[in-house]
């Protein structure tokens, strides 16, 4: 799996006209699976997220996580994180999760992150998003669990 985890002030996606998620303070993810992906994959990634500490403490240094913060996530299924574009100018999308696999992943990676007591909002699986938000800062990290120690 990879995610884009962006800090964020505030966070919306909006389908068909209507807004299906939304927060405040916390984490904008881009959640990407891939056909190897499992139930690790997805447990490792939801406790590294949560434990981030990419939020500023009362001394202005990045000590706190989104759970000290009392912040949401805004989570987002993104196939096209597993786009490869080395050849031609087309990416090929070979890498992503067939969507029986990649859905249930996702739910269940969403529903690890709100097991540590976190708010987490959705987009809607397959849609057609609009997707925006504030970063903050900006704080834009790469999570890729093929790549945990």
């Amino acid at each position: 799996m990879k995610v884009v985890v962006q800090r964020a002030k505030d966070a919306k996606v909006v389908v068909e006209g209507q807004t299906v998620g939304q927060i405040d303070k916390g984490f904008m993810l881009l959640v990407g699976v891939t056909h190897e992906d499992t139930e690790q994959d997805v447990n490792w990634l939801a406790d590294k997220i949560v434990g981030l500490r990419v939020f500023e403490d009362e001394e202005g240094k990045m000590n706190d996580s989104v759970q000290d913060i009392g912040g949401a996530i805004l989570s987002v299924s993104q196939f096209t994180l597993y786009g490869d574009c080395r050849k031609g100018r087309r990416p090929n999308f070979m890498a992503a999760a067939r969507p029986e696999l990649a859905e249930k992943l996702y739910e269940s990676f969403n529903d690890c992150l709100r097991s540590h007591g976190i708010t987490v909002e959705t987009g809607r699986f397959g849609a057609m998003m609009d997707v925006s938000f504030t970063n903050d800062g900006p704080v834009t990290l790469i999570l890729d669990s093929a790549a945990k120690a």
